[in-house]
């Protein structure tokens, strides 16, 4: 199991909700639903990819989130080309 993924994230609770874009979030909960998301808000992660801590719901969108699993994200980290506007 372990051939999917590169990095094994530990998840950090939070007391209060991370900030995500407001477009984002509201994406995410029509592809998961109020409850999950408001579950995830207060969770955040040190991303090897991006070299800070961001929401797990950033993490959760991201092309390299393989599976949260028991309090860790399994991440296949792969750069990610930059978003185009």
């Amino acid at each position: 199991m372990h051939g999917d993924h590169k990095f094994e994230i530990q998840i950090i609770r939070q007391n209060r909700a991370v900030r995500v874009e407001k477009e984002y979030k509201e994406r995410m909960k029509e592809l998961y639903g109020d409850k999950i998301i408001s579950k995830f808000s207060k969770d955040v992660v040190e991303c090897p990819i991006f070299g800070k801590t961001v929401s797990f719901l950033i993490c959760m969108g991201c092309p390299n989130y393989v599976r949260r699993f028991k309090g860790v994200v399994h991440c296949k980290g792969e750069p990610i080309a930059p978003e185009r506007s």
